[in-house]
């Protein structure tokens, strides 16, 4: 089991979403020699899995920007590590553009993100990935109240003394190194969508059962899927639409 580290802030994020996207809950646990422990939670009515990996982490971010403590974080999110420590340095130079020329999803909360740690400072920074369900305490800990906040079900929030605290977050794993990044990866795909063209109203879907129901049986119907917004500016195009006038 590792040594707790005095001088430095531990930080446990978890986010849940039934439906990705659907309702959604975050939670973050924050502890220090210093000021104990605190969780935190949230809920949004509407969002993914993603969103409430992030915003975990905002929250958590905010609660100790005023400190000058190592910040040491625990997430079992790829996304958020990846994304954090590596991608975002090329989104923002190339306008917030991934590397196949879509919008970067979720920027807005990457800005966010991105800003607190710049005021931070990088280098007090550790970036540790844990697995997901596998009994990493912190970990399970942060998901029970992100799964119970995106259910709207009450939680007690513990927030007191690092001792007194009934979970044992130093219980880690030996490895908590994120997993090897693929040869020539820059940042998650775009996820592949759908589009449909039925009686002249467009559609647009996220998945082939959304779209198939709306053309089936219907003569004239188009239907196309895209990787991106080059590709449906190309097949808007191919239908005589104007891309720019797209509902």
């Amino acid at each position: 089991m590792p040594v707790k580290k005095t001088d430095s802030i531990y930080l446990f994020c978890d986010g849940a979403c039934s439906g990705n996207p659907g309702p959604g809950g975050w939670a973050t646990i924050l502890a220090s020699e210093e000021k104990g422990v605190m969780e935190l939670g949230g809920h949004e009515r509407n969002t993914t899995n993603n969103r409430m990996e992030m915003q975990a982490l905002i929250a958590g971010l905010e609660k100790v920007k005023s400190s000058t403590h190592k910040i040491l974080v625990f997430s079992d999110s790829v996304y958020v590590l990846r994304g954090i420590s590596a991608w975002v340095h090329g989104w923002k130079k190339r306008g917030w553009k991934t590397a196949e020329g879509d919008d970067v999803v979720n920027r807005d909360l990457w800005e966010i993100l991105s800003e607190l740690v710049k005021k931070l400072g990088n280098s007090r920074f550790e970036w540790h990935h844990v697995r997901g369900h596998a009994g990493v305490v912190g970990n399970e800990r942060c998901d029970e109240i992100a799964v119970a906040f995106s259910k709207h079900e009450e939680v007690d929030l513990y927030r007191g003394s690092w001792k007194d605290y009934p979970y044992d977050i130093l219980n880690l794993p030996a490895d908590t190194s994120l997993p090897p990044m693929k040869s020539g990866a820059s940042g998650p795909k775009a996820p592949v969508f759908y589009l449909s063209l039925v009686n002249g109203v467009l559609q647009k879907h996220k998945t082939w059962l959304e779209c198939e129901a709306r053309v089936k049986g219907r003569p004239g119907a188009k239907f196309k899927k895209a990787k991106n917004n080059e590709e449906e500016k190309s097949i808007l195009l191919s239908w005589g639409l104007d891309p720019k006038g797209k509902s």
